[in-house]
Parts: structure tokens; sequence; C-alpha cells
């Protein structure tokens, strides 16, 4: 297996389903649109989609039930990247590899652009009973409450509340808050596209909450080597702004831990999550290369 080459031309066919579910830009409403679409037509690795869319292959999923996810996973993923890059938020220039939309649009409009990706995820998450076939309704119900919570108070948005909170806060964050922040604000949205991609090709309950624990240590181990890389990369290698949370003076594991060890659990939380997705009964060695390839990553 050529690894880049197949994981090259599985990022092209998400391209392709997440242009087809976006807005058309037309009528009064037609700048936000603009936004939105300049959003999130700015590249990126497509990680959401492509866990969602490996975990619903490696379960036996059949069909095109997974596409209309697929595009509103990374829908509500942009949004929250837009609304991070505010200035109300971590006041970023540059996010993958461009202007951020709030610079290009202006804040006020950068808000709505927001607002409408993560609207129009549901929108778009919902056509999936359009292609529904016998027995699947129940499984795409279940996926949306997955969705829907994942994205949500008891998700990412109370992952972000606690980073904010823990930004104004005298004291230095605690790596029980950290980790909180952590398994919410980044591991929440993983855990909802593998999880979600394992309802909807039917995997049993015992398999799903495998699944949640894997999308958990990759989302811990991703956000862990976020952290180191914004320590050691650069504006040129990771087409954003690098130092911004000692800019923000943010406690990250690097920060609270040191960096040997901050690495040091980037892999085992790393091997763990292979292990766990190479233990189900039809494996996905694409799945699990693709794991160790964005923890590890440089990028």
């Amino acid at each position: 297996m050529n690894f880049e080459m197949e994981r090259k031309e599985k990022a092209e066919k998400i391209e392709a389903v997440i242009a087809g579910y976006l807005p058309k830009e037309e009528g009064y409403q037609k700048r936000v649109e603009e936004a939105m679409n300049y959003s999130i037509l700015a590249g990126g690795k497509r990680l959401r989609p492509m866990l969602l869319k490996e975990t619903f292959d490696m379960f036996g999923g059949k069909g095109r039930i997974a596409e209309p996810f697929m595009a509103a996973i990374e829908m509500v993923h942009t949004y929250s990247l837009v609304h991070d890059d505010l200035p109300c938020m971590d006041n970023d220039e540059y996010r993958r590899g461009r202007k951020t939309t709030h610079v290009v649009y202006g804040e006020g409009m950068a808000v709505l652009a927001g607002d409408g990706l993560l609207n129009f995820a549901f929108e778009t998450a919902v056509k999936a009973f359009l292609l529904a076939g016998e027995g699947e309704t129940e499984k795409i119900a279940k996926a949306l409450a997955v969705f829907a919570g994942k994205a949500g108070i008891y998700g990412m948005i109370g992952g972000q509340t606690a980073d904010i909170e823990a930004e104004n806060a005298e004291d230095e964050a605690t790596e029980e808050l950290l980790l909180f922040i952590h398994e919410h604000k980044t591991a929440a949205l993983i855990q909802s596209a593998m999880m979600t991609g394992a309802i909807l090709a039917g995997a049993s309950g015992e398999e799903i909450e495998k699944v949640e624990k894997c999308a958990y240590n990759i989302g811990l181990a991703f956000q862990i080597q976020d952290d180191i890389l914004d320590v050691t990369g650069s504006l040129e290698t990771l087409g954003k702004e690098t130092g911004s949370d000692e800019k923000n003076k943010k406690t990250t594991y690097v920060t609270l831990k040191g960096m040997e060890e901050a690495k040091k659990e980037v892999k085992r939380l790393s091997e763990e999550a292979v292990a766990i997705v190479s233990s189900f009964r039809q494996r996905n060695i694409f799945l699990e290369e693709l794991i160790r390839q964005l923890i590890t990553r440089e990028k």
C-alpha cells in the first residue's frame, strides 16, 4: 500500500463530496455564503470526514448515507475554526496558509459565516434520510444524536468554554482541567466522526464504545501534538501562525508536563488507539496508518 497516494485519492473524493453539499453563492445572502465557502474550501487534512468514512467502511457500511455526515462534520469543524480565529478568541490572521475569514470578510461576517456553517451542517446531515435504504432510518437518527451531542455544550462547545475560562483564570490550569478541555474541544468531533461512521454501518454497542475510546486517544494525542508544533513549527510549515499559545498565555500539555513528557504521551496514546482499531473483526490497514500519521505529523 502506497499510503500517501491512497490518502490523496481518498481526500480528493472527500473534497468532491463536500463541494456537492456547499451552498450556492446567490441572493441577498450571497456574502455570507461566499464567506462560508471561502472558509471550508481553504483546504485542510479533511481528517474528520476521512475517519468517518474509513470507520464506516471498516464495519461493512454500504451505500451513500455516510456522505451527508462527512460534509456536515467538516462544516462543524470549519465553523469552530472561523470562530476560534476571531479577535475575541485566539485572534489569528492565518489559517491553512491564507488569511482567516474575519481578516478577509470582517468580524461580523465571520461570525455569521461560522453560524451559517453550523446550522447548514445539520441541514446537510438530515439529507441522509433521503438516501436511506431499508432499515437505515434508525441508524441515521442514532448517528444524528451523537453528531449533535459531540458538537454542543456537552462536547466541543463545552470544551471551548472551559478553555476560555482557563485563559482568564489567575491560576494555571490543572492537568484534570486540561484533559477536560482537550477531550471536549478536540476529541469530541473525532469521536463524533468515528462513532457516526460505526453507527451508520451497523456496529454493535460494544464496538461503538471501543470506537469512542479509540477516538478519545486520537483526539488527545492530536491536540498534544498540536501543542508541540505550536512551539516547534513555523508559519511556512503549518500554514498558520505559531507561538499563539504563548502569546495568549495558554496552559498546554507542553507547558504543564514539558516537551519530553508530552512526546511520550503522544506515543502512548497513539499505540493504544491503533491497538483498539486493529482489534475489530475486519481490519482497516489504511485507517491504522492514518492514525499513526496524523498523531505524529509535523504539520
